[in-house]
């Protein structure tokens, strides 16, 4: 996958997780791009572990797979976030 396919299907599958996960989440817009960004990565790691394959291009699937890996680490973000206050 190409650095501007990996940051637009980033964004997508941030925005996606951050409607997903219920409550206000921390950071904005620049958080939500690098978790999705960073997500696209998890979630491909996760589903090739999973069989169910990587995120590979600009399809539903990968935006499927780095959804799913977004809302992993927006979860694990939120609950360090708040641990710290």
């Amino acid at each position: 996958m190409s650095f501007l396919t990996l940051v637009v299907v980033g964004l997508i599958a941030g925005i996606l997780a951050k409607l997903i996960v219920p409550g206000k989440g921390p950071g904005g817009i620049i958080i939500t791009i690098v978790l999705g960004i960073l997500g696209a990565w998890v979630g491909s790691w996760l589903g090739m572990k999973a069989g169910f394959g990587a995120a590979t291009g600009f399809d539903l699937k990968s935006i499927g797979v780095a959804t799913v890996g977004s809302i992993v680490l927006l979860v694990i973000y939120g609950l360090l976030a708040n641990r710290k206050r």
